[in-house]
């Protein structure tokens, strides 16, 4: 069980019944804009995660769990957040609070925008919004034979802590404590 800190007056929980409002932008320069999904960004949505998942079908052996999803209930039921080019959807984020914490469930980019920065700013982003609704940690899963994601998230603070079997899929669950990014309390 994930530790929540109190939260700060005035805010709002997360979740699937939390009223949905703006979020800021992540600190990134043009050309993408960030934002929350609605309903009719779905086949956007859709489409980009497909094309960031597909290459990993043949490895293993059937479409990975984000491919499998409806986004217009995805939407509707968690918070997603939608980066955008030229009006293209680029990068899909899907945040969840769950039992055992804040869930990063997804983040998904376009392969045409790989290696320019924006996987990292929708992870920042994810770790700036569990700090702010006062969780002191965030987590994730990605399946075994993603070993490249596995790499990056371990790059970036990212700890194993369960392997899990889900819908038939192999999951390795991985927790980053956000402690030491915390302001100090007066």
């Amino acid at each position: 069980m994930c530790r929540r800190l109190p939260r700060p007056l005035g805010r709002a929980p997360v979740g699937v019944n939390a009223k949905r409002r703006h979020m800021p932008a992540p600190d990134q320069s043009p050309p993408y804009s960030f934002r929350p999904a609605h309903e009719h960004d779905a086949p956007g949505a859709a489409a980009c995660v497909n094309a960031a998942y597909r290459h990993y079908v043949g490895r293993i052996g059937r479409p990975p769990g984000p491919m499998t999803e409806d986004y217009a209930k995805v939407i509707r039921e968690r918070r997603v957040t939608v980066a955008e080019s030229r009006g293209k959807i680029t990068g899909v984020l899907v945040l969840a609070v769950t039992e055992e914490g804040f869930l990063l469930e997804n983040v998904a980019v376009d392969p045409s925008h790989h290696g320019k920065g924006l996987g990292r700013t929708l992870i920042e982003f994810a770790e700036t919004e569990a700090r702010r609704e006062g969780f002191e940690s965030i987590y994730l899963y990605t399946h075994e034979k993603m070993t490249e994601n596995r790499a990056l998230y371990a790059k970036i603070g990212y700890v194993e802590f369960d392997r899990r079997t889900e819908k038939g899929l192999t999951r390795i669950y991985m927790r980053k404590s956000l402690n030491a990014d915390l302001p100090p309390r007066d």
